[in-house]
């Protein structure tokens, strides 16, 4: 059938995967805030918050089956794991795991880390965790945004426009109420909207050092106690 057939198979491929990794991360994630608390969103804000992270990226089926699976016997344990590396050209990464196994997820991150030049390092201090609420909007909207947000006594700070999407920068205990002052506003249609871990300062690297970063995300992307990824390159 030809190489043009091969390169189309092999990226159909990849992005089915890319899914699969994403519906299994919302899955486990969902389960778990649904697991600690009460599996209904409107009484379980880390169950809320979950859903609202995934809800662009994830079937509605599988969000719901896994509150369904939270709601049964099922007695799945699942705990949270944070690592942190030096990375290529002296980068700064740190993994998120939530698995069954710890020494299996810790071993896992670690192999593939090192493995591309990283190492085992404290790096939490460049980072800090914030909320980003990402949404359609005209610029022109961004000061009426900011005046409706110091008035609901949002604790944000940055409000940005680039290329048509506006992005709210919180702290974390002001996420849900600037969600709903934007509400309020008629933005319910965010493209992120999530409680994250921004990094202070960011660098750029080299080609050679870029490809060892892309080549470890990649292999992170497809391990199974992996959730989430930080680090602080700026031209990945």
């Amino acid at each position: 059938m030809g190489r043009h057939f091969e390169v189309r198979a092999a990226a159909m491929a990849a992005s089915a995967k890319a899914k699969s990794a994403v519906y299994m991360r919302a899955s486990k994630e969902i389960y778990a805030a649904a697991k600690k608390g009460v599996p209904d969103p409107a009484s379980n804000l880390a169950l809320r918050s979950a859903i609202e992270k995934y809800r662009k990226s994830c079937p509605k089926d599988v969000i719901e089956r896994a509150i369904e699976k939270a709601k049964g016997g099922d007695a799945m344990a699942y705990i949270d794991g944070s690592y942190e590396f030096y990375g290529p050209g002296g980068s700064f990464i740190i993994v998120e795991t939530l698995s069954d196994n710890v020494n299996r997820a810790l071993v896992g991150v670690k192999t593939i880390v090192t493995k591309k030049g990283g190492k085992m390092g404290s790096v939490a201090y460049n980072f800090e965790r914030a909320g980003l609420i990402d949404f359609a909007a005209e610029e022109s909207k961004l000061e009426e945004i900011q005046e409706s947000l110091i008035m609901a006594d949002v604790d944000f700070s940055d409000a940005s426009w680039e290329d048509d999407i506006i992005e709210i920068k919180t702290a974390p205990e002001s996420f849900e109420a600037a969600k709903a002052a934007l509400n309020e506003l008629g933005y319910s249609d965010f493209e992120r909207a999530e409680i994250t871990l921004v990094p202070n300062d960011w660098v750029d690297l080299d080609e050679s050092d870029c490809q060892k970063m892309r080549d470890m995300l990649a292999m992170l992307d497809e391990n199974e106690d992996v959730q989430n990824v930080y680090h602080n390159v700026g031209n990945i």
